[in-house]
Order: structure tokens, then sequence, then C-alpha cells
């Protein structure tokens, strides 16, 4: 993972606010459902959803119960915990 492609995840997290809310509970918690974080940031689940399958789609979290339809729980992964370290203090 380059410096580079680290700086282009940071930029892609902060273009879109419900991935920036994500990011902040991210930062609370080790692990996180929709629902918890929707209630958190007065945001609807779909919404905080989107945010979810988004940063999964990028390497950024990974679901800790893909067997469940619903309920899933989620954390960072290396990646991600790389990109929360690079937001903290500037954008969290």
């Amino acid at each position: 993972m380059t410096e580079n492609s680290i700086d282009e995840l940071m930029k892609w997290v902060i273009s879109v606010d419900r991935r920036l809310i994500l990011m902040q509970s991210m930062k609370k918690h080790t692990a996180v459902r929709a629902s918890d974080i929707a209630h958190e940031a007065s945001r609807s689940t779909q919404n905080i959803s989107r945010a979810l399958k988004e940063l999964e789609d990028r390497g950024l979290i990974e679901c800790l119960t893909p067997e469940k339809t619903t309920w899933k729980k989620y954390m960072l992964t290396d990646k991600g915990k790389t990109v929360l370290e690079k937001l903290e203090g500037k954008y969290l």
C-alpha cells in the first residue's frame, strides 16, 4: 500500500459525509452495526448501510458476521486503520 493510495482513499472518504461519519464511529468503537451508527449520527440506517458497503468494497472495513442478513457487525481492516490514522486530527 503506497502513501499515494492512502491519500487517495483519504480523499475518497472525506468527499462524502456519511463515509466520514462512519470513520468517526469506527474511531470510537471496535465493531459497529449500521443501526447503532445511524442512531448515534441521526442518519437513516439505509444511508449508513450504503457507507458500510462502500468502505467494505474499498477494503477499509470487513464484516464480522457475513452469514447474517441483518444486524451485521463491521470492523476496520489494517488498511482502514491506516486511513483513519491519517484522518485523525485533520478531519476527525
